[in-house]
């Protein structure tokens, strides 16, 4: 199957985010391969809406340690433990974390200078148990919103269904 990146850079967040999941959707119909959906999920959100970094950080040591998984970007920090950073900390309270400036977060991890706000979504696998956090970076001030917690919680929830 040959599919395009929409370009949803100024679209409202809001109706990006919808047209995203319907096209998330599509495209994993049939998947049940988490890494496979990570991988898409990252490149779809990384490229239709034009984050800095776009990736999941894997659990492979449950209540412990994160390590990095399929992502767009430029290279990420390999491992963060449970409560380091923004996506240690949203690890380990099981909340999505929205950073409006991460120059103000303490402890914030940063892996890319350019990173000026963040937000991370804790993805669940069908049990309820956590399997990884969605990390996104952008580098402007206060990027993320309402808009964008809804939106990615609704987009990750497919690995709850899988």
């Amino acid at each position: 199957m040959s599919e395009n990146i929409p370009d949803l850079r100024a679209v409202p967040r809001a109706d990006a985010y919808e047209a995203l999941a319907s096209h998330a959707t599509a495209l994993l119909d049939g998947c049940t391969d988490e890494i496979a959906g990570m991988a898409t999920i990252s490149a779809l959100l990384h490229h239709s809406l034009g984050f800095l970094w776009t990736g999941f950080y894997r659990v492979v040591e449950p209540e412990s340690l994160l390590r990095v998984g399929p992502y767009q970007g430029s290279l990420g920090c390999m491992e963060v433990k449970f409560g380091d950073g923004v996506c240690g900390k949203a690890a380990a309270d099981r909340k999505t974390i929205v950073v409006p400036d991460v120059s103000a977060f303490p402890g914030h991890i940063t892996c890319d200078a350019r990173s000026k706000s963040e937000i991370v979504v804790p993805v669940f696998d069908r049990q309820g148990g956590l399997t990884a956090v969605l990390d996104v970076d952008a580098d402007r001030v206060d990027n993320f919103g309402d808009a964008d917690r809804a939106g990615l919680e609704r987009i990750v929830a497919w690995f709850r269904a899988t």
